[in-house]
């Protein structure tokens, strides 16, 4: 096996490594300048993981830049080493591609009822490997649910069937729509505690309020009860479960990508008023 193979079986296995930990990386490869074309330099949110440019200072300049990729959403993009720091040697000639690396986004649904339901078909539509759990095995037939990206899970137990969903919750949403406040809290219970990237719990405000209210008695901390969705989705005047579950999945993918939700009808009228 030659030195690049085993560079690139080590790169390869590193990815590997932080997607199975559920980390956010960057990956950078050097597409044209001096020296070796090609190399790879994979940057986690700590630091370098991994690799080299063929040179330590424009190692350090990407891996100084890193944490701003990743803060600004992009999934790929072609930087100069003029943009780095523009007195780097050959700079205009050095590109870099850049290419966020993550796992893939997860979707885990307490509740197959009509919302749950058509949630999980739209999360699945959308790309979201999802995970449909209910109590009630006659609700979770496969034949309601063909799609191969939906996983199907009878919770005889909420909690170890929900903890083994939601992992280590990185890249992982849960929105929590069952047919009641007993199972809402049992679900509630363990899903705040497991600290997915985005909580959600349908009802009305008053219902989601008693339910929060419960988890505060039982001792769960402020500053996570604050990052509850509650109720779940934007305002889109839903009344259908479809609809419903149009709202809730605009809400997770405004969360994850650091949407607003604003009409972007009224950003064009803001910046004509500028």
């Amino acid at each position: 096996m030659t030195e690049s193979s085993d560079q690139t079986s080590s790169i390869v296995k590193t990815i590997e490594q932080l997607l199975e930990r559920g980390e956010v990386a960057l990956a950078v490869t050097k597409v044209s300048g001096e020296g070796a074309i090609g190399a790879k330099l994979l940057v986690r949110e700590g630091g370098v993981a991994f690799g080299s440019l063929g040179d330590p200072v424009l190692d350090s300049l990407v891996a100084n830049h890193a944490s701003r990729f990743l803060a600004s959403r992009d999934e790929t993009r072609m930087i100069s080493a003029s943009e780095l720091d523009p007195n780097f040697p050959a700079a205009r000639e050095t590109n870099l591609l850049f290419e966020r690396l993550q796992p893939a986004q997860r979707l885990v649904i307490c509740g197959a009822g009509h919302v749950g339901a058509s949630l999980a078909r739209l999360a699945a539509f959308a790309g979201y490997h999802t995970t449909l759990l209910d109590d009630r095995a006659d609700f979770l037939k496969r034949e309601r649910f063909p799609e191969e990206q939906i996983d199907l899970v009878e919770a005889n137990d909420w909690g170890p069937a929900l903890r083994d969903a939601i992992g280590n919750g990185r890249g992982v949403s849960v929105a929590v729509v069952t047919r009641g406040h007993n199972e809402d809290e049992q679900c509630m219970q363990v899903v705040v505690r497991a600290n997915p990237d985005y909580v959600g719990l349908i009802g009305s405000k008053r219902r989601t309020s008693i339910v929060i209210d419960r988890l505060r008695e039982s001792g769960i901390p402020e500053e996570q009860l604050e990052n509850i969705h509650a109720p779940i989705g934007l305002d889109i005047g839903a009344v259908t479960p479809e609809e419903v579950a149009l709202a809730i999945m605009a809400e997770i993918v405004a969360e994850r990508r650091g949407g607003t939700g604003t009409p972007l009808s009224h950003k064009k009228a803001q910046k004509a008023q500028k």
